[in-house]
């Protein structure tokens, strides 16, 4: 009986994972740690438990906050996803509708609840929260036209997520100002982002056109939205070089030259190697874009770092 219950929690517990949309989870934990070291770093405040604490709040907060806005998604694309992705949970029928709505509201409550521990958190927490309701809820349900898709996504992963964050972390640690790399780090993901909502739909196009989803990809095709993404990302990776050539203050120009162009490499030997013609292909290039996108949250702390050599303890 032990056993039986052991591998039925170890079930639900896979299940739930891929409820939360793994490549999420992991794109906002690194968000909510890098936009927490930036601050550490440019506030010079020491590390200490408490400035643990902040973190762990925070990023529990924006976790639930997360599965709320994938798992609200997922109860409105049920027929949808069982053509697109049968292996999440709802539409493989491992969840029922109703497991669905009781993750939904327990992590809405988690997140509303927990970010209460700063105003500039829960206002965070809460916009986004606003935005991925509209996004995937009838009757706004926003995700049915291409250009407002991609608007909520680029807002809350661009704007909202690091700009939010950045100030509550600023004003946690004694910050009076949202410091320089977060802007340009804002503005590198604003544009990296419109890249993740346009090829998002690439690898969904048969369930998109059953139900009607108006998505760039049906209007204008697989060949001219990858080509698209591409130069949008390659543009992204220029102008962080040009921040690396021109010394923006805060930022280390040989971490923002040399990581960049190793990122861009990597993005023109990766994409030349893509089959449209299969989906596999063209889902294993979007999860590779998403790797990209985690790349920056790496890439933005440790140039802040050894761009302000300080005593840090």
């Amino acid at each position: 009986m032990l056993l039986l219950n052991w591998s039925h929690f170890w079930g639900f517990a896979r299940q739930g994972w891929r409820f939360a949309r793994p490549h999420t989870i992991i794109g906002t934990s690194l968000s909510v740690v890098a936009l927490w070291a930036i601050a550490l770093f440019t506030t010079a405040h020491p590390f200490t438990p408490q400035t643990l604490f902040t973190l762990a709040l925070a990023w529990l907060a924006c976790l639930a906050g997360n599965v709320y806005i994938v798992g609200l998604n997922q109860l409105f694309d049920v027929e949808i996803d069982r053509i697109n992705k049968p292996h999440l949970p709802l539409a493989a029928g491992a969840f029922t509708r109703r497991q669905g709505q009781r993750i939904v509201g327990i992590a809405a409550l988690l997140a509303l609840t927990l970010s209460l521990g700063g105003l500039w958190l829960w206002l965070t927490v809460a916009v986004s929260m606003a935005i991925g309701t509209a996004y995937s809820t009838p009757p706004i349900r926003l995700k049915r036209f291409s250009f407002w898709a991609a608007f909520c996504i680029l807002t809350v992963r661009g704007v909202v997520v690091n700009l939010g964050l950045s100030w509550h972390f600023a004003q946690q640690f004694g910050g009076e100002v949202i410091p320089v790399p977060v802007w340009v780090l804002t503005g590198f993901i604003l544009l990296f982002s419109i890249a993740i909502a346009l090829f998002k739909d690439m690898p969904d196009l048969e369930g998109d056109r059953h139900y009607q989803i108006q998505t760039l990809t049906l209007t204008l095709g697989k060949p001219a939205v990858f080509a698209l993404c591409c130069t949008l990302i390659a543009f992204c990776y220029g102008l962080m070089i040009a921040v690396g050539l021109l010394a923006i203050r805060g930022l280390d120009p040989n971490i923002m030259i040399l990581g960049h162009f190793a990122l861009l490499l990597a993005l023109g030997w990766r994409s030349r190697r893509v089959n449209l013609a299969d989906k596999g292909a063209i889902a294993r290039f979007y999860q590779f874009i998403w790797l990209l996108f985690f790349a920056e949250y790496f890439l933005f702390p440790l140039a802040c770092w050894l761009a302000l050599p300080k005593t840090w303890v």
